[in-house]
């Protein structure tokens, strides 16, 4: 695949929709005679033609040459931008071990306090394609500053917090700041690595936001009990400032050549607002429908809304906040749905290996905990060696996404088939670094792919959507696989007390115990429950956990058939684009055999 033709930076930006007007001369191919009815020089100008118009469609720095960042610079808006994806995600998974210490000194009871991270997840995972098409409009430079002061704001109204109320909304801030940090860290490196070193920057990207959700729960449940959770989303504030700062000082203005004869006012006036507030609406009920108990009415009045955005995208607005060449490019939609399976997949692994490090094979807490540590290296390793060594160029990364997601599905069943007290502990600790480096390297080959699938002038709406699936994923593999699983731990308790009791009802012991053994994994070991109801609850965690992995081994055969149905077609208007340098070249190859054979 040869790269599009690039224009130097002296076209403008087009303040109004993208638009992909076409040239109005006769399409030729290599069939074309050379010697047609046309010169060369017109062949040329009809390059020189598309090329510009190429130019005026595109917003992105893409179309420009990129300025040359010095070393040191670059070190710089790598370290900053990596700590404040770091920050982002401690604080996707910091939540779980001190929510209840907050919860308490909060006054909420219940099941209230997973809304901490809830909270923060659904309007991370809702706004990223929001922030995607804010800076196709604003350079993603300027966007740094606005993003860390939400992330700090939340961070203060935590910390004064005396209410589950303000709090929460502490949570929503941070949050909504957290789902530009993904798309912008995305969007920075595709502007200012070159093509060789692209795929190793993605790779780098992934392995701090996988840094941060392994070590977000060792972070914030080691510092509590020595500082208190105050402090730690205090220190946030600075940490916020000094890293979004960094950030906009390294990156050279010069790098982010928008358009400049467009003033903020009009720029603003473009924004599709209502677009994006569908858009966002629906997202939100559909997380916030399954972010805990199932609520049906939110469940049924998200499509409804997502239809109307469909509308309102398609026949309402000049410029979509998603536009229509996205909606209806099916490779992009595919590969969308492909990672949010591979998502809902992965976080059951990410869900359920603790607990069954901890229930079934009787580790304490923190070695249970610990099983993170080899699958979550493994996908910072599998996106960093994917990015380093493979992808190194534009095009189609078609074979390499089918394949790792393929070794992901087997790595994945292969686990439900050593859930078991017998096999040795080194094998599931292999098999589920294999599950990381087979996630890290396909989210990175996906996310190559797609860029591959995208128009120039939509690539970072593009990724973005797909940043979006990808972190609807814990939310609905919370819901998915915590459905399956408890279903079937609960079935697989009762029928076992039930024969070990010779009766057909539980008594009312008997449904407390199973209650109790469902809420706390650590009693199956920990408790007081003889060796016959031990033996029970062992079985019956273990049997839970291979019924969920075989389920999203199954889920993964559906994310390989996606994954193969996004093809390994580009765009049209690139191939397009293409095309007049083809001609230009044949052309020049013609005029130089008549000078050889003169």
């Amino acid at each position: 695949m040869h790269s599009p033709a690039q224009t130097s930076g002296s076209g403008s930006a087009a303040p109004g929709p993208s638009s992909n007007p076409r040239d109005d001369t006769p399409f030729t191919s290599e069939e074309t005679p050379l010697l047609a009815g046309s010169s060369s020089s017109s062949r040329s100008s009809s390059a020189v033609r598309l090329s510009t118009q190429k130019d005026s469609n595109s917003r992105h720095v893409e179309t420009q040459s990129k300025v040359h960042i010095p070393l040191a610079r670059g070190i710089a808006i790598g370290v900053s931008l990596w700590l404040l994806i770091f920050l982002t995600a401690c604080n996707m998974s910091g939540m779980t071990l001190i929510q209840g210490a907050i919860a308490s000194q909060l006054g909420s009871h219940g099941s209230s306090a997973m809304w901490f991270t809830s909270a923060y997840l659904i309007p991370m995972s809702s706004l990223a394609p929001v922030a995607g098409r804010l800076a196709t409009i604003f350079p993603p430079r300027t966007l740094i500053l606005p993003i860390a002061v939400l992330i700090a704001t939340g961070g203060l109204i935590c910390t004064v917090s005396t209410s589950f109320g303000t709090f929460v909304t502490g949570r929503v801030i941070a949050g909504t700041g957290g789902a530009g940090v993904l798309s912008l860290a995305i969007i920075i490196g595709l502007e200012l690595a070159s093509e060789k070193s692209r795929g190793l920057v993605l790779g780098l990207i992934n392995a701090g936001f996988t840094a941060g959700v392994s070590f977000g729960a060792i972070v914030f449940g080691g510092l509590m009990p020595v500082v208190g959770w105050r402090p730690l989303f205090w220190g946030q504030i600075p940490f916020a400032f000094a890293t979004g700062l960094g950030v906009f000082i390294s990156i050279p203005a010069a790098a982010e050549a928008h358009d400049t004869k467009t003033s903020t006012r009009q720029k603003l006036a473009r924004i599709d607002y209502l677009g994006a507030g569908l858009l966002t609406t629906s997202i939100v009920l559909f997380l916030y429908a399954i972010a805990d108990e199932v609520q049906t009415i939110p469940l049924c009045i998200a499509p409804v809304i997502l239809l109307l955005f469909l509308a309102v995208e398609n026949y309402l607005v000049a410029d979509p906040i998603i536009p229509v060449k996205v909606l209806s490019s099916w490779g992009i939609l595919f590969s969308c749905f492909a990672q949010l399976g591979l998502m809902i997949a992965r976080w059951s692994v990410l869900f359920y290996a603790p607990i069954f490090m901890l229930a079934v094979r009787g580790s304490s807490p923190a070695a249970a905990g610990s099983i993170l540590i080899p699958t979550n290296i493994g996908f910072g390793l599998g996106g960093i060696l994917v990015g380093w060594l493979h992808v190194r160029r534009d095009g189609a990364f078609w074979l390499p996404s089918i394949s790792a997601l393929a070794i992901f599905t087997v790595s994945t069943y292969v686990l439900s088939l050593i859930s078991t007290t017998s096999l040795p502990l080194a094998l599931f600790v292999v098999v589920v670094l294999i599950n990381g480096l087979a996630t890290g390297g396909g989210v990175n080959y996906t996310l190559a792919h797609i860029l591959h699938l995208s128009h120039d002038d939509t690539r970072y709406i593009a990724t973005s959507l797909l940043g979006t699936f990808r972190g609807s994923g814990s939310s609905f593999g919370t819901a998915v696989a915590g459905g399956i699983f408890y279903r079937l731990l609960r079935g697989n308790l009762v029928s076992g007390f039930l024969q070990l009791d010779g009766g057909e009802h539980l008594s009312h012991a008997r449904q407390r115990l199973v209650s109790s053994l469902i809420n706390t994994p650590g009693l199956v070991h920990g408790g007081d429950l003889s060796p016959a109801e031990q033996n029970i609850a062992i079985e019956g965690y273990a049997g839970a956990t291979r019924g969920v992995w075989q389920a999203m081994a199954t889920l993964g055969v559906v994310v390989v058939l996606f994954q193969a149905l996004t093809g390994k077609k580009a765009p049209d208007d690139k191939r397009e684009d293409e095309q007049p340098d083809e001609e230009a070249a044949r052309a020049v190859v013609a005029e130089n055999e008549g000078v050889g054979e003169a």
